[in-house]
């Protein structure tokens, strides 16, 4: 059996055919990793002798392990399932499944506790400490942190000694280590951990495995982290035949423990080291390239190297700065009808990449808006996503009193301690009644039929529908109205814990009270029941199969993936690069290996979009471009200005100037739109995709029919009136009876003449 390498670059044929010794390989964005990696093992079973069970291949997703064992199997027949590919997690499995019992008090039928597991162990360890459940996840990322350092509860507590709270966490970990030996179980840190320690003391475990190991291979090395590393070394440190690839320009998981030095270290570590560099690039074209060139070459830690290819053509890449948010995704759609039509783009050929998921909410509606297929990669819809689906059950419960699935999900949101056994009570008080559960809620505190234990959790809640009940009948405006609730029930104070996930749940309910203010704006007269109902609809529209879709992600999830053509929106400075980072050398260089990420996501086509004013902390705030376009280039575009400041300060103050916070809800006067944000009706009305039906045509329709004050029906929306027209885009603009007003492409509409 022979291996086929004629499909290699010089690149990549000289360190396929380096197989002794220690090889680190610099691959760049789009170069073939994964073709190098699977021709280097199958050379060394076909060509060098060595046994399949003698090699090791990590990757860092079970996608990339599959991926990777189809192509092994493919080029080598049955021969590839003696060979390890895995990830760390399931290669420590593996291990510990074998020698688990020598490090004393488990047994090789250990469980794995995942994140549900873990935080409901956590939970219990801190109410028998007397301390809130609430802090259970700060304690579970210190946990995890420690862990995946290598540190003991001692240790962490050591180094952490500064730290508020620092007794309280160590106690928890420590009684939390306990609690998982007692239970014979692991957490998914613990996989790590308990392997590296297993190798480090076990003399038989250790060279068992530094035996059967005697070629190496890591994939994406620049993610590994300090654990990781530790276990390589381990293993190779007998044979020292291990090859790695990475790019440490692809970096962007420092914020979860990567550490891309790991590949300067291995260097050091596994010296005489040979280094090669894959620079030639399989996906982009050589402007897109050009790009992620003169962002990263700013970059200080850094190894040389600069992405090139054959393909030097390709279209000129695009900086639109739009007005407002609403234009910018008006704009999005625009060109993704344009293409479609130009150059048959499907959509599937489409990406939104954004840095924070909170974004994608006006490009979600507008795609729901014109009907356009598309799914959120790596997350939930805008709508989908717990804090909105908790604020949106607080909105119902106005409206509807008897919306049980609403009291339910938010009886204990914020945390109120009122748990199933409270909720069973109330509801069985209902039942006996003949009340709803709303009724029985609000009266609890004089029910002679309801327990003094169960009023005292129950009244703060009940407080506060009676509250929400008195100002949704006093008429305030649907603005005020939302940011009066969200002020009544805590969410600020709920989600003030600096985590990632709390900044990210906080962004998303600014940019909920912005889908308000939008909504008022676009329906004068429209209330709460109206815009509950226009929700109701988008949520309703039907699933993408998975097929012919428009990607929405984020740029950390879109890590992996390619598309004809990106849209990288919200690049402005405090949100691109994030406004965290902007004082922290190192992680304002993260944010730039983010941004050269997402650039080489594009294979033919990349549009870079900024808005010149976005809803932001409750106001819509001027914005800054982001440093990052000047870096490409594009500093003087649309600016009329030679430098700097023509650009940047056009644009007025940056985001350290933004003021308020989204909690601080104080009347209307405080949230106007008026100055420098884009109103609704100033955004042309721009041609929405035709995508469900797959058509590259559609029959024109007698747009002479369709004049203003016409009684139109939609297949979905139903009806409404004809409110304007334009008959060069051959646009409508209808007001639906129960929906508000929406733009419609005639031609591709399913709309007909009442």
């Amino acid at each position: 059996m022979q291996v086929d390498l004629s499909t290699l670059n010089k690149e990549q044929l000289d360190p396929v055919l380096d197989t002794e010794g220690a090889v680190l390989v610099t691959a760049g964005a789009g170069s073939g990793k994964t073709r190098l990696l699977t021709h280097r093992i199958a050379y060394l079973i076909t060509e060098k002798g060595v046994k399949p069970y003698n090699i090791l291949a990590i990757t860092f997703t079970n996608k990339a392990a599959a991926e990777m064992r189809d192509r092994l199997t493919a080029m080598l027949g049955s021969v590839a399932e003696d060979i390890w590919v895995s990830t760390f997690h399931s290669m420590c499995v593996r291990i510990l499944r074998r020698y688990i019992s020598h490090l004393g008090g488990y047994t090789s039928s250990f469980s794995i506790y995942g994140e549900s597991e873990k935080e409901a162990c956590i939970k219990r360890l801190l109410k028998a400490a007397d301390v809130k459940d609430d802090e259970a996840k700060e304690v579970m990322s210190a946990i995890s942190a420690a862990k995946n350092e290598g540190f003991s509860p001692d240790e962490y507590k050591k180094i952490n000694s500064w730290r508020n709270g620092i007794d309280v966490i160590c106690k928890i970990y420590a009684a939390y280590e306990a609690e998982l030996k007692k239970d014979n179980a692991l957490d998914y840190d613990d996989l790590l951990i308990k392997a590296y320690r297993l190798l480090k003391t076990d003399d038989e475990a250790r060279e068992y495995y530094r035996n059967k190991f005697r070629y190496i291979h890591v994939d994406e090395f620049q993610d590994t982290n300090k654990v990781q590393y530790d276990l390589v070394r381990i293993l190779a440190a007998k044979y020292r035949n291990v090859f790695v690839v990475g790019d440490e320009d692809q970096s962007i998981y420092g914020w979860r423990g990567a550490n891309y030095k790991n590949i300067f270290e291995f260097r050091e570590d596994f010296a005489p080291c040979r280094t090669y560099k894959l620079e030639r690039n399989y996906r982009s074209t050589g402007k897109i390239l050009d790009l992620a060139n003169r962002i990263i070459k700013n970059n200080k830690t850094r190894l040389e190297k600069k992405l090139w290819t054959n393909n030097e053509g390709g279209a000129k890449v695009v900086y639109y700065p739009a007005r407002s948010d609403g234009d910018e995704a008006d704009y999005v759609v625009r060109k993704m009808y344009e293409l479609q039509k130009t150059e048959g783009y499907a959509l599937r050929d489409f990406a939104v990449l954004m840095r924070v998921n909170s974004l994608s909410r006006s490009f979600e509606e507008r795609f729901m808006q014109y009907g356009i297929a598309y799914r959120v990669y790596g997350g939930f819809k805008f709508y989908d996503r717990k804090e909105i689906k908790d604020l949106l059950a607080y909105l119902r419960i106005m409206v509807n009193h008897d919306d049980v699935e609403a009291i339910i999900r938010i009886i204990n949101v914020p945390r109120r301690g009122i748990g199933d056994g409270t909720i069973a009570a109330l509801s069985a008080r209902a039942a006996e009644t003949g009340r709803s559960l709303y009724d029985v809620i609000c009266d609890a505190d004089t029910d002679d039929g309801i327990s003094a234990g169960v009023v005292k959790k129950v009244l703060p809640f009940a407080n506060v529908l009676r509250c929400m009940d008195r100002a949704y009948r006093a008429g305030s405006s649907l603005f005020d109205l939302v940011g009066y609730v969200i002020k009544l029930i805590g969410l600020r104070e709920y989600y003030s814990e600096p985590t990632e996930e709390n900044e990210t749940r906080k962004q998303n309910i600014r940019e909920f009270a912005h889908s308000i203010e939008e909504f008022e704006k676009t329906n004068p007269g429209s209330g709460l029941e109206d815009y509950l109902q226009q929700i109701a609809l988008y949520s309703d529209l039907d699933e993408d199969d998975g097929g012919d879709c428009v990607t929405v992600a984020t740029i950390h999830s879109s890590k992996g993936l390619e598309f004809n053509v990106v849209f990288l929106v919200g690049l402005e400075d405090g949100t691109f690069p994030d406004s965290r980072k902007a004082t922290d050398e190192s992680e304002m260089e993260e944010e730039r290996r983010l941004m050269y990420v997402a650039v080489t996501r594009a294979k033919k086509r990349l549009y870079l979009t900024m808005a010149k004013s976005r809803f932001r902390f409750g106001v819509r705030q001027p914005c800054m471009p982001s440093r990052f376009l000047a870096e490409g280039g594009f500093e003087e575009e649309k600016s009329g200005s030679s430098g700097r400041d023509g650009l940047y300060k056009s644009y007025g103050g940056g985001y350290d100037s933004y003021g308020g916070g989204y909690g601080s809800y104080r009347g209307r006067r405080e949230y106007s739109s008026k100055g420098d944000s884009c109103n609704a009706e100033e955004v042309p009305a721009y041609e929405p995709a035709p995508v469900r039906s797959g058509r590259t045509s559609a029959a024109k329709k007698d747009m002479s029919l369709y004049t203003e004050g016409t009684r139109v029906k939609h297949s979905k929306y139903g009806e409404g009136t004809i409110v304007t027209r334009d008959e060069k885009s051959r646009t409508l603009q209808i007001k639906f009876d129960k929906l508000g007003t929406l733009n419609f492409v005639l031609d591709y509409a399913p709309i007909e003449i009442v």
